[in-house]
């Protein structure tokens, strides 16, 4: 089965604008561009979304990252090749994405601190950005089922 709506953008074509603001406000240049495409593999390694996930490989391959990088960013926490500023977005990421217990709290101060040692307060506000737009885009992949493009 192919994407459910062939041509979204046909129906809302405000998509696009909301789009180009989102890119506008998330590349600013606070958070280097290939930890937003890390953040965006994890959320969507974790949501079970193959069109993000293939989207975002794709994407950081296009930037020269290599495949031991791409294929470990599912197990970050276990391998050696994230700096512990790209491990912090990483874990931020899992923390937003993955239900806590009932009654944890998802991004607890100690996690916060730990990210906010790798970024400064604007790059901080656009992580946030990023993950809200993570999250916005995760949801349309998965009640829209775009076709993956293979890369």
């Amino acid at each position: 089965m192919g994407a459910r709506i062939p041509d979204i953008n046909t129906h809302l074509p405000e998509i696009q604008e909301l789009a180009g603001t989102l890119v506008k406000a998330t590349g600013n240049g606070s958070v280097p561009a290939t930890t937003i495409s890390l953040v965006y593999l994890r959320a969507g390694q974790i949501v079970g979304s193959t069109y993000q996930v293939m989207r975002h490989s794709a994407d950081l391959r296009t930037a020269g990252e290599s495949e031991a990088r791409i294929a470990a960013v599912a197990t970050w926490w276990d391998v050696p090749y994230f700096t512990d500023a790209e491990r912090a977005a990483l874990a931020l990421t899992d923390a937003v994405f993955r239900p806590g217990a009932r009654g944890e709290e998802r991004v607890p101060d100690d996690l916060y601190i730990e990210v906010a040692k790798h970024y400064e307060d604007k790059a901080m506000a656009t992580l946030m950005m990023v993950l809200a737009s993570a999250g916005f885009w995760m949801n349309i992949a998965l009640i829209h089922k775009p076709t993956p493009v293979p890369a």
